[in-house]
């Protein structure tokens, strides 16, 4: 979605790009107003999306000026060197960001999940509350060690914990 930069005049695909790395980096985004005449909303979410991805995946693989380019070949070169010089000037700026939406996430990567639902029956008291618990396995892979994390949760703590992989899900196709 890249190729809709072309009807930007190499300014104001600067102009664009710069503020998407501010976005990126948590500063105030491109305003939807300065571009509303130029694509429809959904051709403005897809190139946000797109711009936003190439910067992620350039940093994030230490791409090329030459492999960058080629994820441009769709545009005008004009358009392309504005973007290539956005990402030179400030590729340490989008390493930080992404850096810092990586620290919360764990270096481990998840191998495989077992879950079973269980009444708590540890005592008369608690047995007659019929409380459900979920008792979540998960096989986790971290710098090549294999481990395993059990943990038991009740209603509360398992919706916290889908709403954390909901919005972990998010980041991760952002930078997609």
């Amino acid at each position: 979605m890249v190729a809709l930069l072309s009807g930007l005049s190499a300014a104001e695909c600067l102009k664009l790009c710069h503020r998407v790395v501010d976005d990126l980096c948590g500063r105030g985004p491109p305003r939807r107003e300065d571009y509303s005449a130029t694509w429809s909303l959904e051709d403005w979410l897809e190139l946000l999306n797109s711009l936003t991805a190439l910067f992620c995946l350039a940093v994030g693989n230490n791409s090329s000026d030459e492999e960058v380019l080629a994820r441009l070949s769709g545009i005008g070169s004009s358009q392309a060197e504005a973007v290539l010089s956005v990402l030179r000037v400030r590729r340490d700026e989008i390493r930080r960001a992404l850096l810092g939406r990586t620290d919360a996430i764990s270096s481990a990567t998840l191998q495989d999940f077992d879950w079973q639902l269980k009444l708590a029956l540890s005592s008369d008291k608690i047995s007659s509350l019929h409380t459900p618990l979920l008792s979540l396995s998960l096989d986790m892979r971290e710098n090549r060690t294999p481990r395993s994390l059990t943990m038991e949760m009740n209603r509360e703590e398992l919706n916290k914990l889908i709403s954390s992989l909901e919005a972990a899900n998010k980041v991760v196709l952002q930078l997609k």
